[in-house]
């Protein structure tokens, strides 16, 4: 699914500052990718997330699930928001791991955009469906 370029650039105007504040915050000394994140709750709050790693690999938790889940722990509901803004430095936005795919699915609204972005003018845009088709769906 194509996503219209002014919804993009208005994403990345409103939530991108606050996805770059958070990765400065990023504990990454074993990928070196400072990640943030961050997504708008219903009533305009911002909340973002930085990634943090473990020596043990599987620990590491990523900006995106780290935003999703402080958005949740202030009372946002699954399904009440529609957008996530992923942030790293350097020239090449990347996707989100498989890990936070999965959440994504579960808790932002089906619809949903993801946009990740980075220092230059790059960025990519996905409909929430694209990035992971069938997904796992609990009761």
């Amino acid at each position: 699914m194509t996503v219209a370029p002014e919804r993009i650039a208005a994403a990345v105007a409103a939530l991108r500052p606050a996805a770059r504040k958070a990765s400065a915050n990023a504990h990454a000394p074993y990928s070196g990718f400072h990640v943030g994140a961050a997504l708008r709750g219903p009533d305009g709050a911002v909340y973002a997330g930085c990634n943090v790693e473990s020596a043990s690999y599987g620990l590491t938790q990523c900006a995106e699930r780290n935003a999703l889940g402080a958005a949740i722990s202030a009372g946002v509901k699954p399904g009440e928001t529609s957008l996530l803004v992923i942030y790293l430095p350097g020239v090449e936005p990347l996707p989100p791991c498989g890990a936070c795919r999965q959440w994504m699915v579960e808790l932002l609204q089906p619809g949903a955009l993801v946009v990740s972005c980075c220092d230059g003018e790059a960025m990519e845009a996905w409909q929430l469906s694209d990035l992971l088709p069938g997904p796992f769906l609990g009761p």
